[in-house]
């Protein structure tokens, strides 16, 4: 028999708000959203302008009606009841709390990563009703360490990589006996480390691309209900980060296996292009992830200003979590999703809300 929720008093709500909590209420039920005004796509201060009333209107909008999973997350913040406000009913032992979720089709005390596959038809919705809880995949502490990393890992891996390999482009470039475009011309072009920007950019530009399309078509595949390696595959690609998007140490790629993805787009450029080209082309691209996974992070956990691009961007992509997990794939940029088609409508995001 589940335990009654405990009563609050006003006094007692006033109380908490001004020690720091960010207590609010939905009607009857309180909800203490303390450890979530950082991550709240509408700002922290939106929130802190909010402690200690009532978020009902705000939830159902205008401007902006917070979807099913907003407020199946909201849940997990549940604090207790506020008697005497409209609506409230004296809770019981035997009344049934329907706000609460069903019990879970997983074992969170064990690796998720070989039940996933055992859902089936199941999975595709469970994946996408997000949770505020870390998640473990492997059995082994040894294959959990290279599946998870902190932000600044990638940026303190990478970066001398990038600048180590744009200096090799720049002096073999500067050599004048580069050959550019072999395959259909045969000009050689003795000031060609001019063009190193340009072919940087373009590698950056050429990412950015390449971002959307794994986003849309590798991570955003629907696995077959039957195929149990499928599901387990796609959740060790990217259902892992839908199901729990504030683990902080599953927001950017571990070193590990991005060399591997990295050598492997490192060989395809080698083989299309000249090589000194190529290699131009790749640190651009290279470049382009990193600013790619340190955007990432950020929009999950940091708190742009108002008005600002970060902050439409941090909005749109938290929209993709929680309510369009089929459009808005642009993580550093929405240009791709314009011409794909696949653009959340501006008025869906929190750009417009005071």
């Amino acid at each position: 028999m589940a335990a009654p929720p405990r009563s609050f008093s006003a006094a007692e709500v006033r109380a908490r708000c001004a020690q720091g909590s960010c207590v609010v209420r939905c009607r009857r039920r309180l909800y203490d959203l303390s450890a979530f005004v950082r991550l709240h796509p509408g700002g922290e201060q939106l929130l802190r302008r909010r402690a200690g009333t009532d978020v009902s209107a705000a939830l159902d909008g205008p401007p902006h009606r917070h979807s099913a999973n907003a407020r199946r997350w909201l849940e997990q913040y549940y604090l207790g009841e506020l008697p005497g406000c409209r609506g409230f009913t004296q809770p019981s032992v035997t009344t049934p709390l329907h706000y609460f979720p069903p019990q879970d089709l997983v074992d969170w005390r064990k690796p998720l990563l070989w039940q996933v596959g055992y859902l089936g038809e199941k999975y595709d919705e469970w994946v996408h009703q997000p949770v505020d809880r870390p998640i473990r995949l492997f059995h082994s502490d040894f294959l959990e360490s290279l599946s998870k990393t902190a932000w600044y890992v990638v940026f303190l891996v990478w970066t001398p990589v990038v600048l180590y390999l744009s200096w090799v482009s720049y002096t073999a470039l500067a050599q004048g006996n580069t050959r550019l475009f072999s395959s259909f011309t045969t000009v050689l072009h003795p000031r060609a480390q001019i063009l190193l920007p340009f072919i940087f950019l373009l590698g950056m530009f050429l990412w950015s691309l390449l971002e959307y399309l794994i986003h849309r078509f590798v991570f955003h595949m629907k696995p077959p209900a039957s195929n149990y390696y499928l599901i387990t595959l796609h959740f060790l690609l990217h259902g892992q980060h839908h199901k729990s998007p504030f683990d902080s140490s599953r927001l950017v790629f571990p070193p590990v296996p991005a060399s591997l993805v990295i050598g492997f787009f490192y060989g395809v450029l080698q083989l299309l292009l000249p090589e000194v080209l190529g290699l131009s082309v790749f640190v651009g691209g290279l470049c382009g992830y990193v600013v790619y996974d340190m955007m990432h992070y950020y929009l999950h956990y940091g708190s742009p200003k108002k008005g600002t691009y970060l902050y439409g961007l941090k909005a749109y992509h938290v929209k993709h979590h929680f309510e369009h997990q089929k459009s808005g794939f642009g993580i550093s940029t929405r240009f791709w999703d314009r011409p794909f088609r696949t653009l959340i409508p501006e008025e869906e995001t929190f750009e417009k809300e005071d």
